[in-house]
């Protein structure tokens, strides 16, 4: 049987103890507010200092692209190069949450970890390299995907730990959905494993 991405039991969540079930409640109602405020601040310093890249709601991307294939003009690697990054940060978070074995509250400190991580790797990257002094260079695009990768473990939080939380983004949400409900399904027919 095949499920919605948006279908929680998609993602199943195990808590362990009542303390869970609180927490994870707690995490439902306020997690969505901060990750939200996180993404429009990364989404908008992406978007103006490194070549209109939109890092957290990459759907914009793809509207972007569809702009320039229609009235012409030139379209930033980066812009482009976002899209398969985020799909592939979202493969590589489900991987990794599948191998630590943890849900729910515990998942979502790990995922969380990850994703503070990778924006202090940005912003030490962005202050050493001056990466936004040539927004469409190297550099840019480089610190424009470290951004995406950070944001792609967001949505994948929201969704392997947090499910009951509400979408901070509907289409990137959706795109998010789609691309772990996929990587549920092929990886498990393919490898035969037991999650």
């Amino acid at each position: 049987m095949s499920l919605p991405a948006g279908d929680s039991r998609a993602f199943p969540t195990i808590l362990d103890s009542a303390d869970d079930a609180a927490e994870l409640s707690r995490l439902e109602a306020r997690l969505p507010l901060l990750l939200s405020m996180i993404a429009g601040m990364v989404d908008s310093t992406g978007f103006f200092t490194l070549g209109h890249v939109f890092t957290a709601h990459v759907t914009g991307n793809i509207v972007l692209a569809a702009g320039v294939a229609v009235d012409g003009g030139s379209f930033l690697w980066a812009q482009l190069l976002a899209i398969p990054v985020f799909m592939l940060a979202l493969v590589t978070v489900w991987l990794v949450a599948q191998a630590s074995r943890r849900h729910g509250p515990s998942l979502a400190r790990l995922l969380l970890l990850v994703q503070f991580l990778l924006l202090v790797t940005l912003l030490i990257f962005s202050v050493i390299t001056k990466a936004s002094a040539d927004p469409v260079g190297l550099l840019a695009g480089t610190a424009a995907m470290i951004a995406v990768s950070a944001m792609a473990r967001q949505y994948a939080l929201l969704r392997l730990a947090v499910p009951g939380a509400i979408s901070t983004a509907v289409i990137t949400g959706n795109l998010a959905n789609a691309v772990l409900s996929a990587a549920v399904t092929i990886l498990r027919h393919r490898c035969q494993w037991t999650f």
